[in-house]
């Protein structure tokens, strides 16, 4: 067991000389690859604005005008609230605006009890919760004030927060062990994939091990969700599209928490004060 101890902090040594110059990027990256399903889906919409008003009027059953309505706040939230989040501005609301979105279009476009949408939005909801962390520790640092949230201190709100994001996030996975075929390369993906998973939630090693999932996600969503390559079905095309996007949105939430850690409730803090 010493010996792995040893090998493991090695490790982590090296890994963090190497990875010191790109720390001062790695808050802006994660908050612009969080929102960007968020960005792109407004852009869909307006790109698509004829066949989303036909699709919530003919097969979701909305008035005209009320469709017109719900896709133009859906695009001014997505827009406005992706700025405020990679601009670290008003992050409360930003994080709430997004979360209101996701659950809105889940009821709105009949998705919210398809198990994959289910999940993986639980992850979007995650990085979102480690965004709000994010802002509730600067807030702390600025000895701001939130309006609106409990009266405890930033410090303790990020503590829950962060908890909530780290198991959400893992969700994702779970969506990826459970769809598909079992090929022999996806048994290995899944077993090193999950243990990093179990560690992001319990926070052990948490930081690199969302760096694992970071490195695997990466990988996945170039070889899987590739939608422009996909040029002979549109509709295929936009799922696909969908999903490499939202995937982005996730390995957003794993860098984040590569930034501000895993939070109080956590192994590696307990580690901390032995």
């Amino acid at each position: 067991m010493d010996q792995i101890r040893n090998v493991s902090e090695q490790t982590e040594d090296v890994l963090e000389k190497i990875s010191r110059p790109l720390k001062p990027y790695i808050p802006w990256v994660a908050r612009t690859l969080l929102v960007s399903t968020f960005i792109e889906d407004s852009v869909r919409i307006v790109m698509q604005w004829q066949n989303q008003l036909l699709y919530l009027q003919s097969y979701r059953g909305f008035p005209w005008g009320v469709s017109h309505v719900f896709l133009l706040a859906n695009v001014a939230t997505m827009l406005a609230c992706s700025g405020l989040a990679i601009g670290r501005r008003q992050t409360e609301y930003a994080v709430a605006g997004l979360f209101a979105v996701i659950v809105t279009q889940g009821f709105a476009y009949g998705l919210i009890f398809d198990i994959k949408f289910f999940l993986r939005n639980l992850s979007v909801v995650g990085g979102l919760l480690m965004l709000l962390a994010e802002g509730l520790l600067l807030a702390k640092r600025r000895n701001a004030v939130f309006a609106g949230l409990p009266s405890i201190s930033d410090e303790d709100k990020s503590k829950y927060v962060l908890l909530g994001g780290r198991v959400l996030l893992v969700f994702l996975f779970v969506s990826f062990v459970f769809s598909g075929s079992f090929t022999l390369m996806r048994l290995v993906v899944s077993l090193i994939g999950g243990l990093s998973c179990l560690m992001v939630a319990v926070g052990f090693k948490a930081k690199w091990s969302a760096i694992v999932l970071v490195t695997i996600l990466s990988i996945f969503n170039l070889a899987v969700n590739n939608w422009w390559s996909i040029d002979f079905n549109p509709v295929h095309r936009d799922f696909v599209k969908y999903d490499f996007f939202q995937t982005l949105s996730i390995m957003g939430g794993f860098l984040l928490l590569v930034n501000v850690g895993p939070g109080g409730f956590s192994v590696d803090e307990k580690k901390k004060n032995f």
